[in-house]
C-alpha cells in the first residue's frame, strides 16, 4: 500500500500544493465544502481532530471525493489517534508538532505524515522518522529569512509547507525563500463559512499558487 500511497501524494501535491485546514467542520457540511474544494483544484485536505467529530467528518469526505484527494486528520497528538484516523479512511496524518512516536505509527500504518517542526534539531528528527514533508508551525514565527537558512541544510527533496496566517498576498516571499507548498487554514475555511464560500477562497489561493 505505501507505494501506492505515496505515488497519490506526490500526485496530489504536483497538482496543487496546498493542503485545506478544514478546523471547526462538521459532520453535516462536510461533503459539500470537499466537493467545493476539489472543484478548485484541492488534493490534499484535513480535517482538525479538535472540530466537531472529525473522524465522522473524515469518513464522509473519503467515501465521497475521488480516489485521487487525499483526505485525513490534522492535530494529531497520539499514536491511538493514526488508527482511529486510518479506521475512518483517512490516509493522511498532520501534526502540529514533532513526536517521533507519532511519525513511525503513521508511517508504520502506511499512511502520509506531515509533522509540524519550528527548529532544525526538529526538523531533522522528524525527516529521520519518516516524515513525507514538513509543515513549518507556526509561520508566523518562522520568517522567509528562517525558512531560507532551514532550506539551505535540510535534505533537498523534503517539501516544505508552512502553516499560520498565510494567505494569497504573502505566498510569494516564502516561496522565494524555498517552499514547497502550504497548509492554510482561517483564510481559506472557518467555521460556519458555507461551501460557496470556501470554493471562492480555494479558487484564489489556486490562482495565487499557479
Amino acid at each position: 500500500m505505501q507505494p501506492d500511497l505515496t505515488t497519490a501524494f506526490q500526485t496530489a501535491f504536483a497538482s496543487l500544493p496546498l493542503v485545506a485546514i478544514l478546523r471547526g467542520l462538521r459532520p453535516s457540511e462536510a461533503q459539500e465544502v470537499g466537493a467545493a474544494l476539489y472543484d478548485a483544484g484541492f488534493r490534499l485536505i484535513e480535517v482538525p481532530m479538535n472540530s466537531p467529530e472529525p473522524l465522522e467528518s473524515i469518513a464522509l469526505l473519503a467515501q465521497s471525493l475521488p480516489r485521487d484527494c487525499l483526505v485525513g486528520a490534522g492535530t494529531v497528538l497520539s499514536t491511538d489517534v493514526v488508527s482511529q484516523v486510518q479506521g475512518a479512511g483517512g490516509q493522511l496524518i498532520v501534526m502540529p508538532h514533532a513526536d517521533t512516536e507519532v511519525i513511525r505509527a503513521a508511517k508504520a500504518a502506511g499512511m502520509i505524515c506531515v509533522p509540524g517542526v519550528a527548529t532544525p534539531t526538529e526538523a531533522f528528527a522528524a525527516a529521520k522518522a519518516g516524515a513525507d514533508a514538513l509543515k513549518l508551525f507556526p509561520a508566523e514565527l518562522l520568517t522567509p529569512t528562517i525558512v531560507r537558512a532551514m532550506r539551505a541544510v535540510l535534505p533537498p527533496a523534503l517539501p516544505l509547507l508552512p502553516v499560520g496566517g498565510i494567505t494569497p498576498e504573502n505566498m510569494d516571499e516564502y516561496r522565494a525563500a524555498g517552499v514547497a507548498g502550504f497548509g492554510l487554514g482561517s483564510a481559506l475555511y472557518r467555521p460556519g463559512m458555507d461551501a460557496a464560500t470556501v470554493g471562492a477562497n480555494a479558487r484564489r489561493f489556486a490562482a495565487a499558487w499557479h
